[in-house]
């Protein structure tokens, strides 16, 4: 009998399950435990569609979301990305068209917002009219809808304007977790509580290290990419969402180094022009212009002309 235990086989464990996500509303992700490695998979439809390995939980997390990402319908990289952002403006973050339509307005803001209501002085709000100060240097920019905007202002203009200004500059000071919270709470009565409301001031203050973020059009940057926001964004106001979007900046910034973006306002930029342009459509309207121009030329000529 001794013998017979000893020739025994060792029962083989089965692979446990270590995390779960999701991707979208259709695909399941999931890492479980193998013998030494962890093994990502991805399932659609009760199908395997995508599969990796890794050391650890997270690398295998991340290799997962990048290989699933890869293989979605869409999927063009950064060198596409890029492709896509200078068949809109051949000279990149230079091109005078770009500066007019993308960059240019977005200073003017910032001039304002840095004017009218510093970040230390909304720190310290307190029963004064910095919210009104604000609310104009939200005015200044088509980055939130005229519906966002309208309950914002509700919000500013009222008895929250002080708590929220405190928790802009909060967050945009690196308690992000506790300034989200903040703002929240501020903005909640007013059925306000979007991201666009809470990155807009810290994004203007701080250029150089927060990201003002536009859900649609970010999430489908993600997508061309392959970067994890796409997979981690939620409209719930957390840390962690905006952590995910903090490594796709980090990320897009190395990625297009070559261009030479200034601050993240050409990167944000970037990120919207790729996310949301239709090259076509953009193609037509420089055509147009172009005709415009010369006909406006040729009008003035002719004038002239008759003059003589």
């Amino acid at each position: 009998m001794k013998a017979a235990a000893q020739r025994q086989k060792p029962v083989d464990q089965p692979f446990r399950t270590v995390w779960e996500g999701k991707a979208g509303s259709k695909v399941d992700l999931r890492v479980v435990e193998g013998k030494g490695h962890f093994e990502g998979i991805a399932i659609e439809a009760g199908k395997i569609v995508a599969r990796t390995k890794g050391a650890a939980v997270e690398e295998t997390v991340n290799a997962l979301r990048g290989v699933f990402a890869r293989s979605m319908a869409g999927y063009v990289g950064f060198e596409g990305a890029k492709a896509k952002f200078l068949q809109i403006f051949a000279q990149g973050f230079e091109t005078p068209e770009y500066l007019k339509r993308e960059r240019d307005y977005k200073l003017v803001a910032k001039a304002k917002l840095d004017a009218a209501v510093p970040v230390k002085a909304a720190a310290k709000a307190s029963g004064s009219k910095l919210g009104e100060e604000a609310m104009r240097a939200f005015q200044a920019t088509n980055m939130l809808s005229p519906f966002e905007k309208t309950r914002l202002g509700n919000c500013l203009r009222g008895e929250e304007g002080d708590a929220f200004l405190h928790g802009a500059a909060a967050f945009a000071n690196g308690d992000i977790a506790g300034g989200l919270a903040t703002m929240e709470a501020a903005l909640k009565p007013h059925e306000a509580a979007k991201w666009t409301s809470v990155t807009y001031l810290p994004f203007l203050w701080q250029p150089e290290t927060h990201m003002f973020l536009k859900p649609e059009a970010t999430t489908e940057f993600a997508t061309l990419v392959g970067h994890g926001f796409g997979f981690d964004y939620a409209p719930a106001l957390n840390a962690e969402v905006y952590a995910s979007l903090l490594d796709l900046v980090a990320t897009t910034e190395r990625e297009i180094a070559d261009l030479k973006p200034r601050d993240r306002i050409d990167v944000q930029s970037f990120i919207w022009v790729v996310g949301k342009y239709d090259v076509a459509a953009e193609k037509l309207r420089q055509e147009k212009a172009v005709a415009a121009a010369a006909a406006r030329a040729a009008a003035k000529a002719a004038k002239a002309a008759a003059g003589d």
